[in-house]
């Protein structure tokens, strides 16, 4: 005779409040009848990216169908504006990302384009950005902040921080300031593998915690963790799974070192290799949770019901094992719910169109325009060739995102021709020898447009770049990432980011609309 041992159900407190602090992802444009089905029974947050988004009234729409299981649900989207984009993920962002804001050092229009963006967002129903980065961004060699950094100094990073945060939440959209305690000062990206700070503790307070303090006191109902070794603080476990960071540095009272922050705490994508590939996803969920996290991110690369189950029951089985509090999930959970109310009561004020034009009006503003003394640049008034010069995305970014100003000008100037190249055309010197020879082929007879990005980072880049401009002394050359190179070209100009309007901007001043 067998003995059946019944099920418990999805619907118990424990397997309510673990499905309750997960934020995953799924495919498609329709929510899947998983994620419904998981809604209704606790699931307090789900996760958009590109892949979910089409337009506004489809979005609208996939909102709505996501609150009909459960109307405080926190639909998160990676909305930053600039180069990462998710709303505009098919044609570039309306908005100017963060580096574009820190160099024009305007704290009212930081304030002002947080707000519309906020609005955009509020528009498709959606209630929660995993924005803005406060990161500041210190390590110029940086492969995942960069652009989405307001810059290297902490306090011009904390004044812009605390307006984005108050921009966004003004419209009823929670802010979330990441990537705690501060992502700027690595060399590897923590997408693919674990980064090490190794700075002292009086380092990480005088620079990466500034513009988190500044958040803090903003408002900011969220703070995302980074995935990153910071011996000084924990010298075991990453800073997302570290009592030392969450509880004892980000919680506990000023009275104690604390920063004193009280909302919610999230994970950055627990699927990332720097926790995934070291400590395993299940495994890493139940310790960011133990160590202060009240929700998991996942879904940007694993987007099923696999990956929710495998996580919940990870939580329940370690909470059935005395590995995580039960009153440490319920509080985690609390948390959760707390902010999904907050944000379904906002939402029922009146809904206001986004004004799209102050995002060109930033972008315009942030335009750093260099001259080469003794050879004026005359406008580009016809058929130029333009070559781009594309590093490999980070995952943030992604490779779905057009950037550049190749479309732009060809839209204007009916037979631009173009090329893109990335490092594999410039590998060895042959390589760079017929880079070089076809592009000057190219532009033979026409204005030469050079597009690069984070010139500064990539050897192979800047090498072309010189061997172009020294063929080629009347080339416009357009940087549109961190402009740490030094300005080369009859006309340099310097976007600060990717954006689409960032890109229209700087064809204004090549053609003349703007001249500056």
């Amino acid at each position: 005779m067998s003995i059946l041992i019944p099920a418990v159900a999805d619907s118990d407190q424990l397997h309510r409040d673990a499905l309750t602090v997960l934020q995953p992802g799924f495919v498609g444009t329709t929510p899947p009848d998983w994620v419904r089905r998981h809604l209704a029974a606790g699931l307090g947050s789900v996760a958009l990216f590109g892949r979910n988004v089409t337009d506004q009234a489809q979005l609208a729409a996939l909102t709505a169908q996501l609150r009909a299981e459960n109307p405080d649900v926190l639909v998160a989207i990676d909305e930053e504006g600039g180069d990462v984009t998710r709303l505009e993920a098919g044609s570039g962002s309306s908005w100017p990302g963060n580096l574009a804001l820190g160099a024009i050092d305007d704290p009212a229009l930081t304030r002002d384009v947080a707000r519309e963006l906020g609005r955009a967002l509020a528009e498709c129903g959606v209630n929660y950005n995993w924005a803005p980065s406060a990161d500041v961004n210190s390590n110029p060699r940086n492969p995942v902040i960069g652009v989405r950094s307001f810059g290297a100094d902490p306090e011009l990073c904390a004044r812009h921080t605390a307006a984005w945060v108050e921009g966004l939440q003004s419209v009823g959209v929670a802010a979330c300031a990441k990537h705690f305690p501060g992502h700027g000062d690595t060399a590897v990206d923590s997408h693919l593998g674990l980064p090490v700070v190794d700075v002292d503790v009086d380092l990480l307070r005088s620079r990466d915690l500034v513009p988190f303090k500044a958040a803090i006191a903003a408002g900011a109902k969220a703070v995302m963790t980074a995935h990153i070794m910071i011996p000084a603080l924990d010298p075991r476990l990453p800073a997302t799974l570290s009592p030392a960071v969450l509880s004892d540095l980000l919680r506990a009272a000023p009275a104690d070192g604390g920063l004193g922050y009280q909302g919610l705490i999230v994970t950055d994508g627990i699927e990332m290799g720097a926790i995934a590939d070291t400590f395993g996803m299940g495994e890493g969920t139940v310790l960011a949770l133990a160590a202060g996290a009240d929700a998991i991110c996942v879904g940007g690369g694993l987007a099923d019901e696999e990956t929710v189950l495998h996580l919940r029951d990870a939580i329940v089985e370690a909470v059935r094992a005395g590995r995580l509090g039960e009153d440490r999930l319920a509080a985690a959970a609390e948390r959760v719910r707390s902010l999904g109310s907050w944000a379904r009561i906002e939402a029922q004020g009146e809904l206001v169109e986004p004004d799209l034009a102050i995002g060109l009006q930033a972008a315009r503003r942030a335009l750093r325009v260099v001259r080469a003394p003794g050879r004026p640049a005359a406008p580009v008034t016809e058929r130029p060739y333009v070559a781009s010069f594309s590093p490999q995305a980070n995952i943030a970014v992604g490779d779905e995102t057009p950037w550049g100003v190749a479309g732009m000008l060809a839209a204007r100037l009916p037979g631009t021709r173009s090329a893109s190249f990335g490092p594999a055309a410039a590998a060895t010197p042959a390589d760079l020898d017929a880079l070089t020879a076809q592009v000057l082929a190219g532009a033979e007879g026409r204005r030469l447009v050079l597009v690069v990005r984070d010139t500064h980072r990539h050897a192979w880049m800047a090498a072309a770049l010189a061997r172009l401009v020294a063929a080629r002394p009347d080339a416009l050359v357009v940087e549109m990432g961190v402009p740490q190179a030094e300005p080369v070209g009859a006309l340099h100009i310097a976007t600060h980011g990717a954006a689409r309007v960032c890109g229209l901007a700087a064809v204004e001043v090549l053609t003349g609309q703007n001249v500056i």
